[in-house]
């Protein structure tokens, strides 16, 4: 299957996992904004410090504009091949479309971590 429009590189499947465990541990002990209005709000504010952005959304258009916003604000972004997991480790019942991390709480070194392999990937 083709990627979707707003996909603008390959993110490494153990990128991915431990992006998705920054999630959890950024809920726990940090913030998070969990759905599309609340990662653009947070992102036009620059208080977004990591996007996460799933693969599988549909229709694609609702993420288009976030990795441009992302740019713009110099905020890292990354890529989830699941929506459901997203927002199972956002906390959620249902599916996200994207998570942004506000304050990574004890989760800070992952954060940085993630934020050096995006300079690498978007590459």
């Amino acid at each position: 299957m083709a990627k979707p429009v707003f996909v603008r590189f390959e993110t490494p499947s153990e990128i991915a996992d431990k992006a998705l465990q920054l999630v959890q541990v950024a809920r726990e002990t940090g913030k998070i904004r969990v759905g599309t209005n609340e990662v653009t709000k947070s992102s036009e504010r620059s208080e977004a410090k990591l996007v996460l952005m799933a693969e599988d959304v549909d229709p694609a258009e609702i993420l288009v504009h976030l990795p441009m916003l992302c740019e713009e604000k110099r905020i890292p972004y990354l890529y989830v091949p699941k929506r459901q997991r997203l927002g199972q480790v956002a906390g959620l019942s249902k599916p996200a479309a994207s998570v942004a991390v506000v304050e990574p709480g004890q989760a800070k070194p992952l954060l940085e971590e993630l934020s050096q392999s995006f300079t690498t990937l978007k590459k």
